[in-house]
């Protein structure tokens, strides 16, 4: 899903790991967004699938 301009995939993404961490400042879910934005494989998807996949090891533990 590389044609969403990567402003707007991290925004999405901060977004969805927000939903996960209301108690994190959103600045720091920007900054892990902007992290997983250069995971080729995570940009890959759409930035609420990537968050989840991300996500997953956490929500599993």
């Amino acid at each position: 899903m590389n044609s969403i301009p990567e402003t707007e995939w991290i925004a999405a993404c901060a977004h969805r790991l927000q939903r996960h961490w209301r108690s994190v400042d959103p600045l720091e879910l920007e900054a892990l967004a902007a992290e997983l934005a250069h995971d080729e494989r995570l940009r890959a998807m759409l930035p609420t699938l990537a968050a989840g996949e991300w996500l997953k090891p956490i929500e599993q533990a």
